[in-house]
């Protein structure tokens, strides 16, 4: 089965259906993933590419290290390929 990342739905919802984004999101310079109470509150209306941009992190890269842990990732309604 594919594993399609959603890049309009919240982290929150991303995490549910994907647990392993957390370490993937992590890695990439989202520290604050780690804390559960982060991502129950923040998490719920916060998106990866929000967070990049608050975070000044790179979209394109983020995208790209999503893709290379075997995600198939979809932005404003179209796959990246």
């Amino acid at each position: 089965m594919a594993k399609v990342l959603d890049m309009n739905k919240s982290v929150y919802e991303l995490i549910k259906q994907y647990p392993e984004i957390a370490d993937i999101m992590k890695n990439i310079g989202f520290e604050s993933i780690s804390d559960p109470l982060m991502v129950n509150t923040v998490g719920r209306y916060m998106t990866i590419p929000k967070g990049a941009s608050m975070k000044k992190i790179n979209l394109d890269s983020v995208i790209k290290e999503f893709e290379a842990k075997g995600f198939t990732v979809i932005t404003g309604g179209t796959e990246n390929e």
